[in-house]
């Protein structure tokens, strides 16, 4: 790539992160029929990942500044009730899927494209770095990205989401790592300082998400103890996970 202009190089890098989120679907392609019981196993999975994945960006937030950090989760988790407080006046269609069911289906791929802004402004100020820099963590958010695609499409999929719809709408939670990476690797200091803000913002809305909507219905359909083990082993492998990147 030694060729091309510095921002493509950022751009395509922020692409690969997006696509990444994609191979979470693959999974479901051995998924045909959903029991309720099945979707309230795949909710307690999902929950886990986000959870995981919400405390890996508090740690994250916290080094850039923990009253930033907490003012951004806050706001995270305004915009998810109001988000509901709009949804849940309207009738909503998303495939097979509507009602309740479509409510949840666009509120997951809400929360995860908003949580994608602060991956996309970490690419692109990793690369005021040098390269090295920008390459591991672009290396780290792709991998990182493979559960999330996993966390979205564990919540379509169950409730009739096609296997294209799945992988289609996971790297499109994620297309805002590419489009802002580019502003933040030419405007470096100005969103770094507002990085911590973006991922408390994520952090406390996927928190809210998942106490709010995914882990009720977990614990309703399925066996306690059984979501219970899931959400557990889905939390702590995804910090494991993250702590090994």
């Amino acid at each position: 790539m030694s060729g091309l202009s510095p921002v493509v190089v950022v751009f395509l890098y922020g692409l690969a992160t997006a696509l990444a989120t994609g191979l979470g679907a693959l999974p479901f392609a051995f998924v045909r029929t959903v029991s309720p019981r099945l979707l309230a196993y795949a909710n307690a999975v999902a929950s886990g990942l986000m959870l995981g994945a919400s405390f890996g960006l508090v740690s994250e937030g916290a080094d850039y500044g923990r009253v930033s950090t907490l003012a951004g989760a806050v706001l995270g988790v305004m915009f998810v009730l109001g988000a509901e407080r709009l949804l849940g006046d309207r009738e909503i269609e998303v495939g097979a899927a509507r009602g309740e069911d479509a409510r949840k289906m666009v509120l997951i791929v809400l929360v995860m494209t908003v949580h994608s802004v602060a991956e996309g402004v970490a690419i692109g100020t990793a690369f005021a770095g040098g390269a090295t820099l920008a390459a591991l963590i672009t290396i780290a958010i792709a991998v990182h990205n493979v559960p999330e695609g996993l966390a979205i499409s564990a919540v379509l999929r169950p409730r009739g989401a096609s296997l294209a719809a799945c992988a289609g709408w996971s790297v499109f939670s994620s297309l805002p790592q590419p489009l802002l990476a580019v502003p933040a690797y030419l405007f470096v200091e100005a969103f770094r300082s507002v990085l911590p803000y973006g991922l408390g913002f994520a952090a406390g809305a996927m928190v809210l998400m998942v106490l709010a909507e995914l882990l009720p219905e977990a614990f309703d359909e399925g066996r306690r103890p059984v979501s219970a083990l899931l959400v557990t082993a889905a939390t702590v492998g995804m910090v494991l996970f993250q702590q090994y990147l």
